[in-house]
């Protein structure tokens, strides 16, 4: 029987999935780290039951099983040739929680942050805090052993080990906690495998010989944080080694063994109590990275509950991310390196503040630091957000040359850590490097990068090269080479050099003893693959040319802007974590309908395909299918990876090969439509909304199509516009553009806007113009898109300046001029002029407010509640403090902004039949639910129209522009 109908049948026997299909494959074969391997299947079990089938069929078949959960390893743990077994989707349960003695027990599929959120209520928490703690899940920490930024004030995941519920490799159930000396040598009696287990551990560390060689190599017992191989030196401490400890507990020898013993099904983990609210964090700033290490050994004197380091390479990244930018606040002058020192106290604010003036007179005492700010409340979490975004901000760094995780992970103890940074920063000068730091400087932990371009054999060599000599050096300070990122192929291949090829032997031999039939995690820890082979790019290959209709020549070409995606799996993050990315992924929970993955198989098809026209590939369709183009991930990615742009380039590529489907046809060209429509409106409107029209369109049955307004917005300027006398344009004129949207719908918004702005002593000018494009670009059909680009930066450049604005009322239609116009037009030079004079009204607005041509006199006092939901367009591209701003004009005016995430329309999105209930799931992940939740005397602010329509089909409330909002609110008898 092939593999292929051996596969069928096990997926027959599942309750969950089995995929093996060639997009699947390709999905799975790259996590966050440099590697790619492409698998034989991917599991997604729905039960124990399930991956007891699994791992039996693996043993069976003497094929590898690689556990996986969120896929944000930084050392290749999470691909494998094998069978992925993906545990995210539904492996999500908390178990058991016991608040007297502080424990839970959780699935591994089980979010760190979820987990915190869940443990708030009873004062307590989850300690280890990783970067990707809004995603990463717990089942990968105990695999990786993570740590985080808390690690000095809470430890790491193994010191939260109570008990880990396994599958071992023959199939059977082992459970394994804390238990006496007398328990463990009972276990060692009988023929099962666990029994196995548990007398190949008792006979090789009670080998004197044994114990002598493991303290002797492994790293210093003081480095907390260290990943090295498996565990085996902290079992000495246990009696039955030679230590004082009357129990043991093999659980923590699981933890941080890569999922290469046993397959975790369930964890219970200790609890602390949530951290002092009264914090107050010093950013120290230095001039050189060796003074800013020389300053963490003192500042460890105090009692720190954080000491993270960021180098410039990262602070400069966040210069031109939209979402980080606004979190560099704190920044003073231009330092090589900040190091970010919070203090805590659960007495008062008073104590954290002789704390952190203690911290700072000992700092100036030594002379460290040229700047030593204090932050304080929220902006010490934007501080942190802008700290876990590290890693991803390094993706964003244009062309070949990358950050390299080669090295990124070593641990000394904090008193070497000054020597032996020293040490490597001359070591990096003599490979003509500038390597990158950042993280963990309080635990003697820093992440430490080189920019390399492993497209190439030199790059490939110095991979290798500076691998090799970082490990030598960790060795001179009996350092750990992994301190939470862990071994897997990266670092895996020098474990026999850092403990000595006598303890990696007796690694190999534990290993057997657990996974006799070697399926667990092959190529991991033990055996591991070469760190060199296997990697996402291949050295010396030709790079392919893509040619495109967009210009991503921001990011050198197309391909190089998918390679920016490094895996860190941000657009996992799920609506608790606020922002919007990513809506597919929300709606699904699978991971092809990531940004992640879009990414990887465009760079993957683009890469590999033997055909002329690369994008043509169904897989591709697949994987970009529920984007609905949000443009979140241009804004919320770390790396900016905006595959809204690549999403469009894809369609027009690949429609051009298999041709422009009929109903795209009509949603592309639906401003032309309609202005044969609005001739006759009535009839239009009748028309559209026949069942047999929506079915023959693909029209999901239960939307109404919008109508038709009886007038277009323009034909009213156009017998309206000059009742107003011009003596009362007092604040001059602006622009108006008159988007389709506007024009043939939400004629009443338009309206207003010029209601609004000509009373509060605007000119409002509208001229012949193009459409935006808006529905042009969202289905693929890039020609049209680039000749009304053209057409309208022609039509504006000449006149639109600072002083005489182009503002718009429908976010997605404005702001394609700050956006795809700039990659659409020939003009590139006038379409990024133009751009900086082009605002959203609300933009416009939050500006005129500022200069004091706006105050709060011109409109009435009567109170007012509003709720603002943004429009996925201005919360990536603008910002949705404009719209706040505007709508807090008027003095009784109480606003606030929903964090809603996407509503899920998207344009033609949620009315295309096949995306209906995918369209209405978006809506109910966080937006549906608060416009349920809120008062019904409360306004509804929505700028996009696609928005508002969505509101109303979810929830029956009519949402409002704000616009018309702020003109109800203008003072009775004004001019």
């Amino acid at each position: 029987m092939s593999i292929s109908s051996q596969l069928q049948k096990l997926s027959q026997s599942l309750e969950g999935t089995l995929l093996h299909d060639d997009l699947h494959k390709t999905l799975y074969a790259t996590d966050a780290s440099a590697y790619r391997i492409i698998p034989i299947a991917i599991a997604i079990p729905k039960s124990e039951e399930d991956i007891v089938k699994i791992i039996r069929f693996a043993a069976k078949n003497k094929i590898s099983i690689t556990p996986r959960t969120a896929g944000t390893s930084l050392a290749g743990q999470t691909v494998g040739n094998g069978i992925i077994v993906d545990v995210s989707k539904h492996f999500t349960k908390i178990v058991a929680f016991d608040s007297i003695k502080k424990t839970v027990t959780v699935q591994p599929g089980v979010i760190r942050d979820e987990l915190n959120l869940y443990l708030k209520e009873h004062g307590l928490f989850f300690g280890p805090n990783t970067s990707t703690s809004n995603r990463c899940m717990i089942g990968g920490m105990v695999g990786n052993n993570s740590s985080g930024t808390t690690s000095i004030r809470y430890g790491v995941t193994r010191d939260k080990i109570v008990e880990i519920k396994a599958v071992l490799s023959d199939g059977t159930l082992a459970v394994f906690n804390e238990i006496p000396s007398a328990e463990f040598i009972e276990k060692t009696k009988g023929n099962t495998l666990e029994c196995s287990i548990y007398k190949t551990i008792f006979e090789e560390l009670s080998n004197t010989k044994n114990q002598e060689e493991i303290i002797k190599e492994f790293p210093k017992p003081e480095i907390h944080r260290r990943n090295t191989g498996y565990a085996i030196d902290l079992l000495l401490k246990s009696e039955l080694f030679g230590g004082t400890e009357n129990t043991i507990n093999l659980g923590k020898l699981l933890c941080g063994s890569e999922g290469t013993l046993a397959f975790t099904t369930e964890i219970t983990l200790k609890v602390d109590d949530v951290p002092p609210t009264n914090n107050i964090m010093v950013v120290a700033h230095f001039y050189t990275i060796q003074e800013s290490l020389e300053a963490v050994v003192t500042a460890m004197k105090h009692h720190l509950y954080t000491c993270e380091m960021m180098d410039d390479t990262i602070l400069d990244c966040t210069k031109t991310n939209r979402e980080q930018a606004k979190n560099r606040f704190f920044i003073q002058g231009e330092p090589k390196a900040v190091i970010m020192l919070e203090v805590a106290s659960h007495l008062s604010m008073e104590d954290a503040e002789i704390q952190a003036n203690a911290l700072i007179a000992d700092l100036e005492r030594n002379n460290f630091g040229y700047a030593l700010p204090k932050i304080y409340g929220a902006d010490i979490d934007k501080i942190n957000e802008l700290r876990k975004a590290g890693l991803g901000l390094l993706g964003s760094i244009v062309g070949d040359n990358k950050a390299a995780d080669s090295i990124e992970d070593t641990a000394v103890e904090l008193s070497d850590l000054p020597q032996y940074i020293a040490e490597f920063s001359a070591m990096m000068e003599r490979h003509g490097q500038s390597a990158i730091y950042y993280a963990h400087a309080g635990a003697g932990e820093l992440h430490l990068r080189p920019i390399l371009n492993l497209k190439t054999t030199e790059g490939l060599h110095q991979f290798r090269n500076i691998a090799t000599e970082v490990a030598i050096l960790v060795k001179k300070y009996r350092g750990s080479l992994s301190g939470e990122h862990g071994d897997g192929i990266v670092r895996g291949e020098f474990l026999p050099f850092m403990i000595g090829d006598q303890n990696y032997e007796l690694l190999k031999r534990i290993k057997l003893a657990f996974d006799p039939h070697t399926i667990l995690n092959v190529g991991k820890i033990v055996n591991a693959f070469k760190m060199d082979e296997n990697l996402r790019v291949e050295a010396g290959r030709a790079e392919p040319e893509i040619q495109t209709i967009q210009d991503f020549s921001d990011s050198m070409g197309i391909l190089r802007a998918a390679e920016k995606c490094n895996g860190s799996g941000d657009c996992r993050k799920l609506p608790s974590a606020g922002g919007t990315l990513c809506p597919s992924y929300r709606a699904t929970r699978n991971e092809k309908d990531t940004t992640r993955a879009r990414a990887n198989a465009l760079r993957e098809y683009l890469t590999h395909s033997d055909k002329e026209n690369k994008f043509d590939h169904e897989e591709l369709y697949k994987v970009f299918e529920l984007c609905v183009s949000c443009k979140a991930c241009a804004s919320e990615c770390p790396s900016n990876v905006d595959v809204a742009a690549m999403k469009s380039e894809f369609l027009y590529h690949y429609q051009k090969a298999n041709g422009f489907l009929w109903r795209n046809k009509v949603f592309a060209f639906n401003a032309k439509l309609n202005g044969l429509g609005s001739i006759v409106p009535r009839f239009t409107n009748f028309m559209v909304n026949l069942p047999m029209v929506k079915k023959t369109m693909g029209i999901a049955s239960q939307r109404e199509v919008p109508l038709l307004a009886q007038n277009t917005f323009r034909k009213w300027y156009e017998k309206n516009w000059n009742q107003a006398p011009s003596a009362s344009f007092v604040n001059g004129k602006v622009c108006l553009f008159c988007d389709e949207f506007t024009n043939y719908y939400d004629v009443s918004v338009g309206i207003d806007a010029y209601e609004l702005l000509s009373t509060l002593g605007y000119e409002v000018i509208l001229v012949d113009h193009e459409e935006s494009g808006r529905a042009f670009i969202s289905k693929g059909f890039l020609e049209e898109a680039k000749a009304i680009a053209n057409t309208n930066v022609a039509v504006f450049s000449d006149y639109i300046t600072a002083e005489f604005p182009l503002i718009g009322i429908e976010p997605s239609a404005i702001l394609t001029f700050r956006d795809e116009y700039i990659r659409l037009a020939d003009d590139k030079e006038n379409a990024e002029k133009l751009a900086k004079n082009v605002f959203t009204i609300e933009e416009f607005f939050k500006n005129e407010i500022a200069a004091g041509k706006i105050h709060s006199e011109q409109f009435s006092d009567e109170q007012k509640t509003i709720k603002i939901h943004g429009h996925c367009h201005q919360k990536s591209l603008s910002t949705m403090e404009a719209t706040f701003a505007m709508l807090n004009v008027p003095k009784n005016s109480s606003v606030t902004i929903y964090n809603s995430g996407c509503c899920g329309m998207a344009g033609s999105f949620g009315y295309e039949k096949e995306h209906y209930e995918i369209s209405m799931q978006m809506g109910e992940d966080t937006l549906f639910p608060k416009i349920r939740a809120t008062d019904a005397a409360t306004a509804i602010a929505a700028a996009g129209t696609s928005c508002r329509h969505q509101i109303f089909d979810g929830t029956s409330r009519k949402a409002l522009h704000p616009v018309s909002i702020l003109k109800s609110c203008l003072k009775e008898g004004r001019p």
